[in-house]
């Protein structure tokens, strides 16, 4: 008997080529997310699902798809989408792709780091609205790298990958709050330090912790009341770590400075929300690890992970 497998969304041919080696694959052939009604009549009988982070994949999809699914493989990090107790009441295996991404990931948010320091949005849109006149000495002025305090909230993979990329602009020291100490963070020269000084002590302050009770909405109003002033935050996270209508109030009222986000709550941040027209914030369509070589090698890792494991269990 054949091994079913679904992909809900066109991924690269690299990754497909990998699943149909031995598989009965089968698709929606299209980038757009798959209607949920569409998701909810393919997945029957499918004996593992390739989703991606855009797909909820909740009871009703369990439900839909039968007793027969074994595994759940996410072209993703984060596992949020999925109902992870519930699979592991039925003993469906949850997949993701944790380690093709975090270059990319560090990439961007240095990228982000940068854009906010140097007030680069601000500029572009000076020129594109006819503001750019005869040079002034302090105008769109922001601050270098040099001589600045680092702060990392979450020094795993990207995390340290930030630390690693900023640390030649000079970066004077780098700070980070974490459950423990990490080993690797002495090659960065990396500090351990509580809550409260990473917020009183960094110049920028970069979200990179996962979503947990402690975390989500973390970085509220007393929070940003808290951070230094002229400072900038960035988040490549998880959207809930930050409240966003407190971030909007703290950024008009000066601190931190400025704010770049690559991850929102929801996704897309309503069109009306203050913070879309809120000149302080930059904010990108969770683009944090897009990337050609990072999208076929995320790809190629789901679907690896979807065909390894379904051939264990097919034998």
């Amino acid at each position: 008997m054949s091994v079913q497998a679904y992909i809900t969304r066109q991924i690269p041919e690299e990754g497909m080529s990998i699943l149909k080696k031995k598989l009965n694959v089968s698709s929606w052939c299209s980038e757009n997310v798959m209607p949920r009604e569409d998701l909810l009549k393919h997945v029957k009988g499918m004996n593992g699902i390739l989703c991606t982070i855009s797909d909820n994949m909740d009871k009703e999809v369990l439900d839909a798809a039968g007793p027969q699914l074994k595994v759940i493989s996410t072209l993703s990090v984060g596992t949020g989408h999925i109902d992870v107790s519930e699979c592991k009441k039925r003993g469906i295996e949850v997949l993701n792709t944790p380690d093709v991404a975090s270059d990319s990931a560090a990439e961007f948010t240095v990228t982000l780091v940068l854009l906010v320091a140097r007030r680069l949005l601000e500029g572009m849109d000076a020129v594109k609205n006819g503001e750019w006149g005869l040079w002034k000495p302090m105008w769109i002025c922001g601050f270098e790298m040099g001589g600045r305090t680092l702060g990392i909230h979450g020094l795993g993979r990207v995390g340290f990958g930030i630390a690693r990329r900023l640390k030649p602009f000079n970066i004077e020291r780098i700070i980070y709050h974490d459950l423990y100490h990490k080993e690797y963070a002495s090659s960065v020269g990396a500090t351990l330090v509580d809550l409260p000084t990473l917020l009183a002590e960094s110049d920028m302050l970069c979200i990179c912790c996962a979503p947990t009770p402690q975390t989500i909405k973390s970085f509220n109003k007393e929070a940003f009341a808290k951070m230094k002033e002229g400072s900038i935050l960035i988040n490549t996270s998880r959207g809930v770590i930050v409240d966003h209508n407190d971030l909007d109030a703290a950024l008009k009222a000066g601190r931190p400075m400025a704010a770049g986000l690559d991850v929102t709550d929801p996704e897309p941040l309503p069109i009306d929300h203050p913070l879309m027209k809120n000149p302080k914030c930059i904010i990108t369509p969770h683009q944090g690890t897009s990337t050609w070589a990072t999208r076929i090698n995320m790809a190629k890792a789901a679907a690896s992970n979807l065909y390894i494991s379904l051939l264990e269990e097919d034998n």
